[in-house]
């Protein structure tokens, strides 16, 4: 049968009928190690019980009021959310590229109140920050912004980790009114940024009077086994986009704001129907209380160092192998070729991983991930990427 389906996606020939912690299981019954996590979606695994109460719970009382209401579980979660970063405000939205939509908004009012008519935000080469036309126009990809031009103005990027490229930047650009990036970039390769550049970005942005934005849209929510992956550095931006891991599974963004951010965007300017609504508020509850009580950031640093030194040792003077990086539980393998054939080649096995910047594998496995299975996902990747150098070699 002809699919329905646009033609957008590269999927891979499975389908999931159900999981159960890290493991997920097909129609014809085979079980799968989800080393992916739904791309950093699945923070607690596949169907968590406290995760599946509370979805059930407010499911059966009620799914969508809009935000023309109060949302009891919405202010709730905003709260929280406030308590673990330190900052003052938080609106909700559908998705990370919503997230950082609203962001670039608040951004841009921020540089209109200034009187800056072309507000500009500086973002990073090989950077993501989503797929609307905003959101596109700010990451670095020049092969995902292909084909959707004219995109919006306002917009420059530099090189990464490079604070003296922001410095320049700024030095020719007046209108500069924030700095965007991330502090590991995901699709970029899962580069980390180094806790000295962020801090000289902390410095200068405060100097000229820049928003500094952080997109923890991946790498937030305990995935490198801090709440938030600038918490690392020890600084504290104005703005913080999250989805992913934020709901779970549903689909959740919000922006934090603070300091200069706070009460940029007053009603009527930003708004959204579906974001913050009484289900996946819920299911946001539910995330960050299971975080705390069951001390899964513990485990993400701790299982996190064990699977970097599985991979290390096991692909140690491995010809092929560039480097293996990341923090906690959002490593990249990075090879010297691409290895896009390493996908299927792992379901084969019973393995669910990504490549992304074509030579780079991407772990992104569920926070609760154990020791065991650790090393049920380092043997399997060690062999497939050994067999991989060794065909290719």
């Amino acid at each position: 049968m002809t699919s329905a389906l646009s033609n957008i996606y590269g999927r891979q020939a499975v389908s999931f009928t159900h999981g159960q912690g890290v493991w997920l299981w097909d129609a014809q019954g085979r079980r799968y190690l989800d080393a992916l996590s739904g791309i950093g979606v699945t923070c607690l695994g596949h169907a968590h019980p406290t995760l599946v109460k509370a979805i059930c719970d407010q499911a059966s009382k009620v799914i969508h009021t809009s935000n023309i209401y109060e949302i009891e579980h919405q202010e709730k979660l905003a709260q929280e959310l406030v308590r673990l970063s330190g900052m003052t405000e938080v609106f909700f939205a559908n998705s990370g590229s919503e997230a950082n939509e609203g962001a670039i908004k608040l951004a841009r009012m921020y540089g209109h109140k200034r009187g800056i008519k072309v507000p500009t935000i500086i973002s990073m080469e090989s950077s993501w920050h989503g797929r609307t036309l905003g959101t596109l126009a700010a990451t670095g990809s020049t092969k995902a912004r292909e084909g959707f031009d004219p995109l919006p103005e306002g917009f420059m990027q530099v090189r990464y980790n490079d604070i003296a490229a922001l410095e320049a930047a700024g030095d020719q650009c007046p209108d500069v009114v924030a700095v965007l990036l991330e502090v590991v970039q995901g699709e970029g390769g899962i580069r980390p940024t180094e806790a000295s550049y962020l801090k000289a970005v902390r410095d200068l942005c405060t100097a000229r009077g820049w928003l500094l934005m952080i997109d923890e849209v991946q790498a937030g929510m305990g995935r490198t086994g801090k709440w938030f992956s600038y918490e690392w550095a020890g600084i504290q931006p104005d703005v913080v986009t999250l989805a992913k891991g934020l709901g779970g599974g549903v689909p959740i963004g919000a922006v934090i704001a603070t300091g200069p951010a706070a009460g940029v965007l007053q009603p009527g300017q930003h708004g959204t129907t579906f974001g913050g609504g009484p289900l996946v508020c819920a299911a946001g509850l539910a995330v960050l209380e299971t975080i705390e009580s069951d001390k899964i950031l513990d485990n993400v640093n701790q299982v996190g160092a064990h699977l970097v030194k599985r991979l290390q040792d096991g692909l140690a003077g491995l010809d092929g192998v560039r480097e293996i990086r990341g923090k906690g539980l959002m490593l990249g393998i990075e090879l010297d070729r691409p290895c896009a054939i390493l996908v299927p080649q792992a379901l084969e096995q019973g393995l669910l991983i990504n490549v992304t910047r074509d030579s780079v594998v991407r772990l992104l496995p569920p926070l609760i991930l154990s020791m065991e299975e650790a090393d049920t996902l380092a043997d399997t990747l060690i062999s497939l990427i050994q067999q991989f150098l060794q065909d290719k070699g």
